[in-house]
């Protein structure tokens, strides 16, 4: 059995999904390890997270029991420890250290724990899944008329995340990324590109994205809050284009869009830690467009 670990915000939510609706759609038996989302283990995080995925309509999966998980990677407290420490090939367990792991999908019994951003693992399913992942109706009206909006016009959108990556550690790992060279130089590719394009900003840091893009061919969004922030995964699906930020949450507004002739923009890296190499992220990410943080088209 495979068990895919679910953990973090929706956008990874997804991508771990997407990994767990691959293995099934190669005939593995595989099921989702939901646990993480507990209250008593969300007490323990700083930023405490929701099961998004139970918000989307046509997601459909089967959790593992606690001891389907501890049949793969021990329990809890003094025996599981041991059973780690003295019996250590008895645990299977992998857990995601690189962009892209070709073994993955040959596993057959394992516990994978993991992100799993890399589209390579389940760039063949994305139609099967834009077609099955629905979002329920509801939320503010007004996301079906700027969807509507998004439809008859050079719809672009612009996600711009700031909040937790501009403090500590996560400054040091995905900061200075998404710089304004990085925006700059994806705007005015689009603009060469798409006639009368209009571009629908989304972000964390509303007052600054409003400061930073004004003009008519701008457009901030500021409607889905708390709760109803997923909506704006689904509004980034209904513009034709879209520009993304070194964020999961924007990656899947692109996932999603089903326009065939969609232009999709993401930074060159999504780490700090990480070295851009071109004929690599074209074969782990195909159809998508680079730019650099000086803004460089790669």
């Amino acid at each position: 059995m495979i068990i895919v670990q679910v953990a973090g915000g929706l956008g990874n939510q997804l991508q771990q999904y997407a990994l767990y609706r691959k293995f099934v759609s190669i005939g593995k038996e595989a099921k989702l390890d939901i646990s993480w989302f507990e209250e008593k283990n969300q007490e323990k995080l700083s930023a405490g997270r929701k099961l998004e995925l139970a918000y989307l309509k046509g997601v459909v999966y089967e959790a593992c029991s606690p001891a389907e998980k501890r049949a793969l990677v021990g329990g809890k407290g003094i025996p599981g420890k041991l059973r780690r420490k003295l019996f250590p090939s008895t645990i299977r367990l992998f857990q995601e250290r690189g962009i892209f792991h070709p073994e993955l999908l040959s596993f057959h019994n394992m516990y994978i724990s993991g992100y799993f951003a890399c589209e390579k693992y389940y760039a063949d399913i994305l139609g099967d899944l834009r077609s099955q992942i629905r979002f329920p109706e509801g939320g503010n009206p007004l996301n079906q008329i700027y969807a509507g909006e998004m439809a008859k016009c050079g719809s672009v959108s612009i996600h711009v995340r700031r909040g937790d990556y501009l403090d500590g550690i996560n400054k040091e790992m995905f900061g200075n990324i998404c710089t304004e060279a990085y925006y700059g130089q994806a705007v005015e590719m689009l603009k060469k590109e798409i006639p009368k394009a209009h571009f629908y900003v989304f972000s964390d840091d509303i007052s600054y994205v409003k400061e930073r893009y004004q003009g008519e061919e701008f457009t901030v969004v500021d409607i889905n809050h708390g709760r109803d922030s997923f909506y704006d995964i689904w509004l980034m699906s209904r513009c034709k284009h879209n520009i993304c930020a070194n964020s999961t949450f924007s990656f899947w507004g692109a996932r999603l869009n089903g326009n065939p002739d969609k232009i999709m923009v993401r930074p060159a890296i999504h780490k700090n830690s990480q070295t851009f190499v071109k004929a690599e992220m074209e074969g782990l990410w195909p159809g998508w467009r680079f730019i650099d943080s000086q803004g460089k088209i790669q």
